[in-house]
């Protein structure tokens, strides 16, 4: 049976990490560009994320996220940097349509901050397993609910790749030509994003039937199967990115530039 997760044991660094010491480090890329208020800072993590899927050998499975979200940010990059309102300065023209520099600037601070997004989120939901974070959120006082609807929100994408795969292979057995020029996908985008849809809704269902009988509203105080996941970086870790996030708070009240 495949997994619903993105996750994948490499048995690195970041897999022996608690998942705690990744979500405080998208805590930290996601709140301190807006705090010293640069996109450079956004950058850095970009490369910094980058680097750490890399070393984690994950950083291939980040492909298709960033793929999905490319279509989406390009469409934003067009947008903006053709109808803007402010847009009066032009630095690209192809045929009758401008690109003007307002707009395309406005478009890329949307897609570095996307990015960043992104790839700090990669970090945590490529190297930790589902099943650690939620019993990590439960151990630390959060409810079961919570946590369940935590890890629910990173199993969507690859639940619904997964059964948009089987969906298409029946359809194409059926004779639906699902392969060729635009018109051909979007005349078989219908049929197949409606089996999807019933599908997921249908999967919701039983999950939620799964864990009643299993005691997941259960009022009694909950043992866990596994030992929590400690690595001996993770205190340093941690207190790096709070040293940091202190850093840059200080940072944006003395002014500096």
């Amino acid at each position: 049976m495949k997994s619903i997760s993105l996750y994948e044991e490499k048995g690195s660094l970041l897999n022996k990490m608690a998942p705690e010491s990744k979500i405080l480090y998208i805590v930290v890329a996601l709140l301190l560009p807006v705090i010293m208020g640069s996109k450079w800072v956004s950058v850095g993590f970009i490369v910094f994320s980058a680097c750490l899927l890399l070393i984690s050998k994950v950083l291939r499975k980040t492909v298709p996220i960033l793929s999905i979200s490319g279509f989406v940010l390009l469409t934003v990059v067009i947008i903006q940097g053709i109808f803007r309102a402010g847009n009066v300065t032009p630095v690209l023209t192809v045929g009758p349509v401008s690109f003007y520099e307002e707009g395309l600037y406005f478009a890329l601070g949307i897609v570095i901050n996307v990015l960043n997004i992104l790839l700090s989120f990669c970090v945590l939901i490529l190297t930790a397993k589902p099943s650690d974070i939620v019993e990590n959120f439960v151990r630390k006082g959060f409810s079961s609910r919570f946590g369940y609807v935590f890890i629910s929100v990173f199993q969507i994408i690859p639940q619904m790749t997964e059964t948009m795969s089987t969906i298409t292979d029946a359809q194409r057995s059926r004779g639906m030509e699902t392969e060729g020029n635009l018109l051909v996908r979007i005349k078989a985008f219908i049929p197949l994003i409606s089996p999807v849809v019933m599908s997921s809704l249908i999967n919701t269902k039983e999950r939620a039937l799964a864990l009643e009988v299993r005691g997941f509203n259960a009022k009694n105080k909950k043992t866990f199967l596994n030992d929590e996941k400690k690595c001996g970086a993770d205190r340093y870790v941690q207190l790096g990115m709070l040293i940091l996030l202190a850093a840059g708070i200080v940072w944006r009240i003395a002014g500096w530039k």
